[in-house]
């Protein structure tokens, strides 16, 4: 069973941690978050035509056509 540490020692070793992690850049951060949304767009894009050619399908094949 592993011992019990109070609040202060935790602290402490989280602080110590903390300190060790290589954090990205700002300019790092900003590719980033400048690729997550190009991928985001390009997903939405991508299910939007899916959406419109499946339900011209489905309105082609069911006759519910507009």
């Amino acid at each position: 069973m592993a011992s019990k540490t109070n609040p202060f020692t935790f602290l402490q070793q989280v602080r110590s941690e903390t300190s060790k992690v290589t954090w990205p850049s700002r300019r790092e951060t900003t590719i980033s978050t400048l690729m997550v949304f190009v991928m985001v767009s390009l997903a939405a894009a991508f299910f939007f035509g899916a959406d419109q050619l499946l339900g011209w399908l489905m309105s082609l094949i069911l006759n519910v056509g507009a």
